[in-house]
C-alpha cells in the first residue's frame, strides 16, 4: 500500500492507511496477483466470559450460582429472623435477599470468594451448632430457638471465644442482607426515599429545614 501523497490527509485516507499499515505485518499480499486486494486487519481476540459479558443475551451474570438448597434455606431462615416482616416492610426472603446473598457469594472475583468461604462456611457452622443444642438444623427451629442462638453471635465483641468464628459470620451475613433488603423498592419507604417523583410546576427547592440543618439559610 503506497502512502499518501504530501499535503490534505482526509480522515478516511488516514483510516485506511493505518489499517492496511497494520495488517502488512501479520499476512503479506501475493506479489504480482491480479486483482489484489488489501488484507482485513486482524481480529480481536475472544470475548471473556466474565469482564466482556455477551450483553446481547438475557444473561448478565455468567457465573453460576453456589448455595445448596440446604445452604439456602438456612439462609432464608436467618435473614428472616434479622429482618421479618412487620408493619414496615416485607420478610428478607420475601424481597430474595437469599438469592442476592447467593447471587453475591458466587461471583468469580476475589473479594466475593473469600464472603462466600466466610458465609458458607458459617451456615454449615450454625447447622452444626443448632443440631448440637436442639437437634434438629437451623431453619427447622423455631422462632425463640433461633433467636437464642443469634443472640450468641451478634456481637463480636462479647462472643464467647469457642464463638468467634459464628460472630464473624454473622457480622458478615448482616451487612449482605442488608445490603439486599434496601435495594429492593418494597424496602425503599423504611428509608424514607421516594424515587422519582414528578413536582407539578415550578422546582420548588430543597425543603427549607434541610437548609437551615445543614447551616446554607444565608446561601441560598
Amino acid at each position: 500500500m503506497n502512502p499518501p501523497e504530501q499535503g490534505f490527509l482526509s480522515r478516511r485516507e488516514a483510516m485506511r492507511w493505518l489499517a492496511g499499515t497494520a495488517a502488512a505485518g501479520s499476512v503479506a499480499p501475493a506479489a504480482g496477483a491480479p486483482g489484489e486486494t488489501e488484507p482485513a486487519p486482524p481480529a480481536l481476540p475472544g470475548r471473556h466470559p466474565v469482564h466482556d459479558p455477551d450483553f446481547t443475551k438475557s444473561a448478565v451474570f455468567p457465573w453460576e450460582k453456589q448455595f445448596t438448597p440446604e445452604e439456602l434455606r438456612t439462609t432464608g431462615a436467618l435473614a428472616d429472623l434479622i429482618l421479618p416482616k412487620d408493619e414496615l416492610g416485607p420478610a428478607a426472603s420475601e424481597v430474595g435477599v437469599p438469592g442476592f446473598i447467593d447471587e453475591w457469594c458466587s461471583a468469580p472475583y476475589e473479594e466475593n470468594r473469600e464472603a462466600g468461604e466466610v458465609v458458607r462456611g458459617g451456615l454449615a457452622w450454625l447447622n452444626t451448632e443448632s443440631f448440637r443444642r436442639f437437634g434438629r438444623p437451623f431453619d427447622e427451629i423455631e422462632t425463640p430457638e433461633r433467636k437464642v442462638m443469634a443472640d450468641l453471635i451478634c456481637d463480636e465483641a462479647t462472643a464467647a471465644p469457642d464463638l468467634l468464628t459464628g460472630a464473624r459470620f454473622f457480622k458478615r451475613f448482616r451487612q449482605l442482607c442488608l445490603g439486599g433488603y434496601y435495594t429492593h423498592p418494597a424496602t425503599w419507604k423504611q428509608l424514607g426515599y421516594v424515587g422519582n417523583v414528578p413536582v407539578a410546576g415550578p422546582y420548588p427547592g430543597p425543603p427549607r429545614e434541610l437548609i437551615e440543618r445543614l447551616g446554607l439559610q444565608d446561601v441560598v
